[in-house]
């Protein structure tokens, strides 16, 4: 065990050397000596594609159902109203959960992120993209599947980055209990 960490040192000295432009004491800095990176890029990325994305899908969103809401029922007009305030405001905490769990590596804030995803968002999405008794416009059309798109996508990453750092945080704390 003592000849391993020498030799590990050295691997990831190279490796940091040869993969980085920044040198070892300024990596050290920023993501702390021995510390292993556990932040999801896929899910990153597709956080950061979604948050310039969501207000162009709620303006589209604003003016579709303006333009049909006179041709709706009333039952209709109240639900889409609802389902819209709160897609924009279960979006807005979603992406700051998402981007706070992702990158602070934080369990519990990406846990709540997933969730929302799975069990609010997903379920709106569908059912606006699905029923066809709300009058659904091409546009309308186009701009949900980009959101479930993005969506499935964040709940496939984010449950990997969840489980992924979930098994750190663990490996950590048996550590720390026999040390």
């Amino acid at each position: 065990m003592d000849r391993a960490q020498p030799m590990r040192r050295r691997l990831g000295d190279f490796s940091r050397n040869v993969f980085s432009d920044l040198n070892p004491e300024d990596h050290a800095a920023i993501v702390g000596h021995g510390k292993e990176v556990t932040s999801s890029l896929p899910l990153q990325m597709s956080l950061y594609f979604n948050m310039w994305f969501f207000p162009l899908w709620w303006i589209s969103e604003v003016v579709m159902l303006q333009l049909k809401y006179p041709a709706l029922p009333y039952y209709y007009r109240f639900i889409l109203v609802t389902v819209v305030i709160f897609m924009t405001l279960i979006e807005v905490i979603r992406l700051y959960l998402g981007y706070a769990g992702n990158l602070q590596e934080k369990v519990p804030e990406l846990a709540g992120f997933w969730l929302l995803s799975i069990l609010l968002q997903l379920p709106l999405i569908l059912f606006q993209l699905f029923n066809e008794a709300i009058l659904i416009q091409p546009l309308e059309r186009g701009v949900h599947i980009v959101l479930a798109l993005f969506l499935l996508t964040q709940a496939i990453s984010g449950f990997v980055a969840l489980r992924e750092m979930v098994r750190r945080s663990e490996n950590q704390f048996h550590l720390r209990q026999f040390n």
